[in-house]
Protein backbone atom coordinates (compact mmCIF):
# COMPACT_ATOMS: atom_id res chain seq x y z
CA UNK A 1 0.00 0.00 0.00
CA UNK A 2 1.19 3.20 -1.05
CA UNK A 3 -0.47 6.70 0.71
CA UNK A 4 0.74 10.18 -0.64
CA UNK A 5 -0.47 12.59 1.74
CA UNK A 6 -0.65 16.81 1.69
CA UNK A 7 1.21 18.84 3.99
CA UNK A 8 -0.10 21.90 4.57
CA UNK A 9 -3.99 22.37 5.56
CA UNK A 10 -3.94 18.67 5.94
CA UNK A 11 -1.57 17.53 8.45
CA UNK A 12 -1.16 20.81 9.24
CA UNK A 13 -2.87 24.06 10.30
CA UNK A 14 -0.78 26.49 7.56
CA UNK A 15 -3.97 28.41 6.76
CA UNK A 16 -4.05 29.56 9.82
CA UNK A 17 -0.82 29.93 11.03
CA UNK A 18 -0.50 32.26 8.28
CA UNK A 19 -3.63 34.19 9.02
CA UNK A 20 -2.57 34.71 12.29
CA UNK A 21 0.78 36.22 11.30
CA UNK A 22 -0.71 38.64 8.98
CA UNK A 23 -2.88 39.85 11.58
CA UNK A 24 0.26 40.07 14.12
CA UNK A 25 1.53 42.33 10.38
CA UNK A 26 -1.30 44.96 10.52
CA UNK A 27 0.09 47.24 13.57
CA UNK A 28 4.18 46.70 11.66
CA UNK A 29 2.59 47.60 8.50
CA UNK A 30 0.57 50.94 9.66
CA UNK A 31 4.35 51.75 11.98
CA UNK A 32 5.64 51.97 8.44
CA UNK A 33 3.07 53.67 6.65
CA UNK A 34 2.80 50.69 4.22
CA UNK A 35 -0.89 51.36 3.50
CA UNK A 36 -1.00 49.79 0.29
CA UNK A 37 0.70 46.38 1.65
CA UNK A 38 -2.30 46.52 4.24
CA UNK A 39 -4.97 47.39 1.85
CA UNK A 40 -3.77 44.34 -0.12
CA UNK A 41 -3.95 42.10 2.62
CA UNK A 42 -7.14 43.14 4.39
CA UNK A 43 -9.00 43.22 0.52
CA UNK A 44 -7.79 39.85 0.19
CA UNK A 45 -6.02 40.57 -3.27
CA UNK A 46 -3.53 38.03 -3.10
CA UNK A 47 -6.40 35.30 -3.72
CA UNK A 48 -5.66 36.20 -7.67
CA UNK A 49 -2.26 34.59 -7.39
CA UNK A 50 -3.55 31.15 -6.31
CA UNK A 51 -3.30 29.95 -9.96
CA UNK A 52 -0.18 30.86 -10.62
CA UNK A 53 1.64 27.95 -10.63
CA UNK A 54 5.55 29.46 -10.28
CA UNK A 55 4.11 30.90 -7.00
CA UNK A 56 3.74 27.21 -5.39
CA UNK A 57 7.35 26.62 -5.78
CA UNK A 58 8.45 29.79 -3.75
CA UNK A 59 9.55 29.63 0.20
CA UNK A 60 8.12 32.85 2.49
CA UNK A 61 11.13 35.09 1.66
CA UNK A 62 11.07 34.60 -2.09
CA UNK A 63 6.99 35.50 -1.90
CA UNK A 64 6.71 38.58 0.22
CA UNK A 65 9.30 39.88 -2.39
CA UNK A 66 7.46 39.20 -5.00
CA UNK A 67 4.47 40.64 -3.34
CA UNK A 68 6.16 43.71 -2.09
CA UNK A 69 7.92 44.23 -5.35
CA UNK A 70 4.87 44.39 -7.38
CA UNK A 71 3.57 46.67 -4.70
CA UNK A 72 6.27 48.69 -4.30
CA UNK A 73 9.02 48.16 -7.10
CA UNK A 74 11.59 50.31 -4.91
CA UNK A 75 11.38 48.58 -1.85
CA UNK A 76 14.72 48.19 -0.42
CA UNK A 77 16.15 45.05 0.43
CA UNK A 78 16.49 45.39 4.06
CA UNK A 79 12.73 46.09 4.62
CA UNK A 80 11.71 42.98 2.46
CA UNK A 81 14.33 41.03 5.29
CA UNK A 82 12.51 42.79 7.99
CA UNK A 83 9.14 41.96 7.05
CA UNK A 84 9.48 38.06 6.04
CA UNK A 85 11.42 37.73 9.09
CA UNK A 86 8.49 39.14 11.16
CA UNK A 87 6.05 36.98 9.47
CA UNK A 88 8.51 33.38 9.24
CA UNK A 89 8.67 34.16 13.12
CA UNK A 90 4.74 34.74 14.05
CA UNK A 91 3.87 31.93 11.29
CA UNK A 92 6.16 29.42 12.93
CA UNK A 93 4.76 30.59 16.60
CA UNK A 94 1.30 29.54 15.53
CA UNK A 95 2.02 26.43 13.61
CA UNK A 96 0.36 23.09 14.47
CA UNK A 97 -0.72 19.87 13.56
CA UNK A 98 -3.98 18.73 13.57
CA UNK A 99 -5.07 16.52 16.70
CA UNK A 100 -5.50 13.83 14.11
CA UNK A 101 -2.53 13.81 12.18
CA UNK A 102 -0.28 11.88 14.47
CA UNK A 103 -2.87 8.85 14.86
CA UNK A 104 -3.36 9.10 10.81
CA UNK A 105 0.41 8.58 10.31
CA UNK A 106 1.12 6.35 12.69
CA UNK A 107 -2.34 4.30 11.61
CA UNK A 108 -1.18 4.08 8.04
CA UNK A 109 2.04 2.73 9.22
CA UNK A 110 0.34 0.10 11.05
CA UNK A 111 -0.93 -1.15 7.75
CA UNK A 112 2.33 -1.43 6.54
CA UNK A 113 1.82 1.57 4.26
CA UNK A 114 4.52 3.41 2.43
CA UNK A 115 4.13 6.98 3.07
CA UNK A 116 5.09 9.83 0.88
CA UNK A 117 4.78 13.36 1.70
CA UNK A 118 4.26 15.11 -1.72
CA UNK A 119 3.74 19.09 -1.44
CA UNK A 120 4.22 22.24 -3.27
CA UNK A 121 6.61 25.34 -1.88
CA UNK A 122 10.60 25.42 -1.25
CA UNK A 123 13.05 23.04 -0.09
CA UNK A 124 13.31 24.92 2.85
CA UNK A 125 10.27 26.08 4.17
CA UNK A 126 8.81 22.81 3.38
CA UNK A 127 11.41 20.99 5.51
CA UNK A 128 11.74 23.46 8.52
CA UNK A 129 7.96 22.87 8.81
CA UNK A 130 8.43 19.24 9.27
CA UNK A 131 11.02 19.62 11.67
CA UNK A 132 9.26 21.68 13.76
CA UNK A 133 6.17 19.49 13.91
CA UNK A 134 8.90 16.40 14.29
CA UNK A 135 6.97 13.85 11.52
CA UNK A 136 10.10 13.77 9.48
CA UNK A 137 10.70 9.89 10.89
CA UNK A 138 7.21 9.11 9.42
CA UNK A 139 7.81 9.29 5.54
CA UNK A 140 9.23 6.67 3.23
CA UNK A 141 10.13 9.59 1.17
CA UNK A 142 9.13 13.77 0.93
CA UNK A 143 8.74 15.52 -2.71
CA UNK A 144 8.71 18.73 -2.90
CA UNK A 145 8.02 21.20 -5.50
CA UNK A 146 10.87 23.48 -4.86
CA UNK A 147 13.07 20.83 -5.51
CA UNK A 148 11.47 18.60 -8.94
CA UNK A 149 10.24 21.98 -10.09
CA UNK A 150 6.99 20.47 -10.64
CA UNK A 151 3.61 22.10 -8.91
CA UNK A 152 1.23 19.82 -7.92
CA UNK A 153 -1.15 21.66 -10.60
CA UNK A 154 1.04 18.77 -12.93
CA UNK A 155 0.39 15.19 -12.09
CA UNK A 156 4.59 14.84 -12.37
CA UNK A 157 5.06 14.89 -8.75
CA UNK A 158 2.80 12.13 -7.75
CA UNK A 159 4.16 10.43 -10.54
CA UNK A 160 7.20 10.46 -9.42
CA UNK A 161 6.08 8.86 -5.78
CA UNK A 162 4.70 5.79 -7.76
CA UNK A 163 7.82 5.29 -9.95
CA UNK A 164 9.73 5.47 -6.67
CA UNK A 165 7.41 3.00 -4.50
CA UNK A 166 5.60 1.04 -7.36
CA UNK A 167 2.33 -0.15 -6.49
CA UNK A 168 -1.28 -1.57 -7.23
CA UNK A 169 -2.66 0.06 -3.92
CA UNK A 170 -2.50 3.72 -3.84
CA UNK A 171 -4.18 6.43 -1.96
CA UNK A 172 -3.67 10.16 -2.13
CA UNK A 173 -4.76 12.43 1.53
CA UNK A 174 -5.22 16.13 0.56
CA UNK A 175 -7.64 19.22 0.88
CA UNK A 176 -7.15 20.57 -2.39
CA UNK A 177 -9.43 19.06 -5.09
CA UNK A 178 -7.87 20.44 -8.12
CA UNK A 179 -4.03 19.54 -7.20
CA UNK A 180 -4.07 16.99 -4.71
CA UNK A 181 -7.21 15.07 -6.07
CA UNK A 182 -6.74 16.12 -9.54
CA UNK A 183 -3.27 14.04 -8.97
CA UNK A 184 -4.61 11.18 -7.59
CA UNK A 185 -6.80 10.45 -10.84
CA UNK A 186 -3.87 11.07 -13.33
CA UNK A 187 -2.14 8.28 -11.63
CA UNK A 188 -5.35 6.04 -11.08
CA UNK A 189 -5.10 6.57 -7.07
CA UNK A 190 -8.12 6.51 -4.58
CA UNK A 191 -8.10 10.07 -3.84
CA UNK A 192 -9.77 11.55 -0.16
CA UNK A 193 -10.54 15.00 -0.19
CA UNK A 194 -9.92 16.30 3.63
CA UNK A 195 -12.32 19.01 4.30
CA UNK A 196 -10.41 22.08 6.00
CA UNK A 197 -8.37 24.82 5.96
CA UNK A 198 -7.97 27.65 2.90
CA UNK A 199 -9.59 25.81 0.21
CA UNK A 200 -12.75 23.83 2.32
CA UNK A 201 -15.40 25.77 0.70
CA UNK A 202 -14.21 24.50 -3.06
CA UNK A 203 -16.34 22.67 -5.55
CA UNK A 204 -15.35 18.99 -5.64
CA UNK A 205 -14.35 17.29 -9.11
CA UNK A 206 -12.08 14.93 -9.03
CA UNK A 207 -12.39 13.24 -4.93
CA UNK A 208 -13.24 9.59 -4.84
CA UNK A 209 -14.53 10.59 -1.06
CA UNK A 210 -14.85 13.77 0.66
CA UNK A 211 -14.16 13.49 4.42
CA UNK A 212 -14.05 15.99 7.46
CA UNK A 213 -10.97 15.06 9.09
CA UNK A 214 -7.96 12.51 8.81
CA UNK A 215 -10.10 9.97 11.40
CA UNK A 216 -12.17 9.64 8.42
CA UNK A 217 -9.65 9.17 6.00
CA UNK A 218 -7.65 6.36 7.91
CA UNK A 219 -11.09 4.38 7.89
CA UNK A 220 -11.55 5.16 4.10
CA UNK A 221 -8.18 3.68 3.53
CA UNK A 222 -9.14 0.71 5.83
CA UNK A 223 -12.12 -0.11 4.49
CA UNK A 224 -10.73 0.27 0.36
CA UNK A 225 -7.76 -2.27 2.15
CA UNK A 226 -10.08 -4.87 3.57
CA UNK A 227 -12.01 -4.93 0.04
CA UNK A 228 -8.95 -5.42 -1.55
CA UNK A 229 -7.74 -8.14 0.30
CA UNK A 230 -10.74 -9.98 0.14
CA UNK A 231 -11.51 -9.39 -3.71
Amino acid sequence: MLVLVDLDDTLCNTWEAGKRAMLRAIPFLLRRRKFRALFYFLTARYRGLEGLKRLHTLDLHELVEELFRGIYPGISGEELVEFSAFLENHFFRHLRLYEDALPFLRGLKGLGAKLVLVTDSSTNWQRKKLKVLGIEEYFDDVIISGETGHSKFEDYNFRLALERFPDSEVYVVGDRDETDMAGARAIGAVGILVRRGYFSGRKVRNADYVVKDLLEALEVIKREHKKGNQA
